[in-house]
């Protein structure tokens, strides 16, 4: 079965990095695209980034651009968030997310939270 889970969190100071993790099993991890979400309390579910199959394309939403980076190691089933400049308002869960074959598959999730 499809598992995803997530690692790397932690509390960091503002200006702070983190590297986040997801592993992946249970399908044939080259063949998806996948995606990083987070949820901050209080607040809806929303996309970071996302990386194509080979890692040749990638998206960010606006608040994230230039600050954080998806990568993938398809060999080690793997995807990464680089995480850097953070600050107060990055404070969530960290979601790793696959789609596949109509359904979509979600992480345990990971908390990031940012504060002096």
């Amino acid at each position: 079965q499809v598992q995803l889970v997530e690692s790397g969190g932690g509390l960091v100071q503002p200006g702070g990095s983190l590297r986040l993790s997801c592993a992946a099993s249970g399908f044939p991890f080259s063949s998806y695209a996948l995606s990083w979400y987070r949820q901050a309390p209080g607040k809806e579910r929303e996309l970071v980034a996302t990386i194509t199959t080979t890692g040749s394309s990638t998206n960010y939403a606006a608040s994230v651009k230039g600050r954080f980076t998806i990568s993938r190691d398809n060999a080690k089933k793997t995807v990464y968030l680089q995480t850097n400049s953070l600050k107060p308002e990055d404070t969530a869960v960290y979601y790793c997310y696959l789609k596949r074959q109509t359904r979509d598959y979600w992480g345990q999730g990971t908390q990031v939270t940012v504060s002096s």
